[in-house]
């Protein structure tokens, strides 16, 4: 099946229109790169404390925007309209996923330089950027489906922030509670291993595990997030 870029074009000009007149989600850009400049002025250069400001740009962007995009459209019964237009599953959620993607790495980005992070294999580190988009983003829509308004979609976030941003700092406790060690094949913990190996001199060879990891990840949440949005077409 063809793939129609007017289509998602379309979408993505809708979610921008959409995205500049709710006030309340658009705001939430500010924090991650604010915290960005304040950390970077304060002289914090730690792999750890990076990583906690570019988790939560990933879970307050690709995560709490796309929820809440998706449960906006949900509220207002123009999700359903799009359902049952000609465009298919991978125009609709691609075309819905298209600006969160933008913002998002123009978030992380911007977080990162204000930060002062400067990563030695740029390259790597930016693959490993994209593929957590995508894993960000999979889940806020996963996580909009099951909203019925923006409300309850700012709600039912909350857990993943944080889990996603505060969990940076897992491994420290993982000696203490080994129960915890499950949590280390986590996406944004996978990232801070591959950032770490990075500054160590690592290339592509060196941090496949984790990327592969992370990749998993993010093919497990496309395939469910697809799965229940036929299952809502459907019902």
């Amino acid at each position: 099946m063809m793939i129609s870029l007017r289509r998602m074009n379309a979408i993505l000009q809708k979610d921008f229109k959409d995205f500049s007149r709710n006030l309340a989600v658009s705001t939430v850009l500010i924090m991650p790169i604010g915290l960005g400049a304040f950390y970077g002025r304060g002289g914090v250069n730690s792999i750890e404390a990076h990583y906690m400001l570019i988790n939560l740009a990933f879970v307050m962007i690709a995560t709490f925007v796309q929820c809440c995009l998706i449960a906006e459209e949900k509220e207002k019964n123009t999700l359903r309209g799009l359902m049952l237009s000609p465009a298919s599953t991978t125009e609709i959620l691609g075309g819905k996923s298209l600006l969160t993607f933008i913002l998002t790495m123009i978030t992380v980005s911007m977080t990162a330089y204000l930060a002062d992070y400067r990563p030695a294999n740029i390259g790597v580190i930016v693959l490993a950027f994209i593929l957590s988009s995508f894993f960000y983003i999979a889940v806020g829509t996963l996580l909009g489906l099951f909203s019925k308004s923006v409300m309850e979609a700012s709600v039912i976030v909350m857990p993943v922030v944080a889990v996603f941003s505060m969990g940076t700092f897992l491994p420290t406790f993982v000696d203490q509670y080994p129960f915890l060690k499950m949590g280390m094949y986590l996406p944004n913990i996978q990232l801070i291993e591959l950032a770490v190996k990075v500054e160590a001199g690592g290339g592509f060879g060196d941090v496949l595990i984790e990327l592969l990891i992370i990749l998993a990840w993010t093919i497990i949440l496309c395939m469910l997030t697809a799965a229940i949005y036929r299952k809502r077409m459907v019902d």
